[in-house]
């Protein structure tokens, strides 16, 4: 009898440009179960595996296909999982989110990605090398679900070491925000748009992992019974990851909002002093106006009162247009308007 546990979310509208990566097919003997570590497999490699081991065809699309939603799908001898995890080190034309495909049953696990998950490499690496015996013999000397736990509990180590690197920026953000000297908005914008990724990939994490708990027992050896606890470590590190990833949205709001008042101050403070000095330059430019006009004014030229000599006429000015701007700067003073 075949159940399925499907989940939806939100595809992406853009289209990454992959960089080409390493194809490897790796068998790696336990004492009791086998691992196959597909990285990049083409689709003849997930085939003569789905024949083997009985995978249904549905199931083998929806592992070679580069972006599928996160899926759970029970048979009576294995099961079948996608998983999203982000890329630790992101780099040109690497996708935002890597995709693992996993079948597991009693005798045998199959991990199938596209090789941009790198502590699943590395523990790749230790079993097949003897850099790191213990544990070693830990991974491959119990069950095929002890393995995928610790599959997935490296890998949620990681959404833990991305959600410290994000409260670290909102560390430096804090400073900016309040620093009038450096721009600010840009990098809120792109921590918001980190941390709604982020959300996006553990959300339905957390929903997956309870649902490959409940299935793994009937794949287990009986003296696995401690792997639920096992599992329920894994949950609390998705619930912290979201906990965190929850308060950092909250305070990127606090820190937008923040950038958006001290912004709009700043602007209206520039605008305050430009709207004071064109108002005190209006009397100048109104009396410099009216000289500039071809008539006869006191002190212009042509006027026989010069009493201050040639200059009667700019002096005139100067005084006409100096003593409004003070009274209506001693009046802007007295309302407020212009500060210490």
């Amino acid at each position: 009898m075949r159940k399925g546990f499907i989940t939806n979310r939100l595809r992406s509208g853009k289209k990454s440009i992959e960089s080409p990566v390493e194809r490897k097919i790796e068998t790696i003997q336990g004492e009791k179960f086998v691992w196959i570590n597909l990285q990049n497999p083409d689709r003849n490699d997930v085939e003569k595996l789905a024949e083997k081991y009985n995978f249904n065809t549905l199931n083998i699309e929806d592992c070679m296909t580069k972006f599928e939603l996160p899926k759970l799908d029970s048979y009576d001898d294995h099961f079948f999982v996608i998983l999203h995890f982000p890329p630790l080190s992101q780099k040109v034309g690497m996708p935002r989110i890597s995709q693992l495909s996993i079948f597991l049953g009693k005798n045998f696990l199959v991990t199938v990605h596209q090789g941009d998950l790198r502590p699943l490499v590395e523990l790749a690496e230790i079993c097949k090398t003897d850099s790191d015996q213990q544990r070693k013999d830990r991974l491959l000397g119990k069950s095929s679900g002890v393995l995928l736990h610790e599959i997935i509990d490296v890998l949620v180590d990681d959404l833990l070491h991305i959600s410290r690197k994000i409260i670290a920026n909102l560390d430096e953000i804090e400073d900016r925000v309040f620093d009038e000297t450096k721009p600010v908005a840009r990098s809120i914008t792109l921590l918001r748009r980190e941390i709604n990724r982020l959300r996006r990939i553990v959300s339905p994490l957390k929903k997956f992992v309870l649902e490959i708990a409940k299935n793994i027992q009937r794949f287990s050896e009986r003296e696995d019974k401690e792997l639920t606890l096992f599992f329920d470590d894994i949950i609390d590190h998705i619930d912290k990851v979201i906990e965190t990833l929850e308060e950092s949205r909250e305070t990127m709001e606090i820190y937008k909002d923040t950038d958006f008042v001290l912004s709009t101050e700043k602007t209206n403070k520039v605008l305050a002093v430009l709207t004071i000095i064109f108002t005190l330059a209006i009397p100048s430019t109104v009396i410099g106006t009216f000289y500039g006009m071809n008539v006869n004014l006191p002190g212009g030229n042509g006027d026989n009162l010069m009493i201050l000599g040639p200059f009667t006429a700019f002096i005139i000015i100067i005084i006409a247009s100096a003593i409004p701007a003070i009274l209506m700067f001693t009046y802007f003073k007295k309302l407020g308007w212009i500060s210490s």
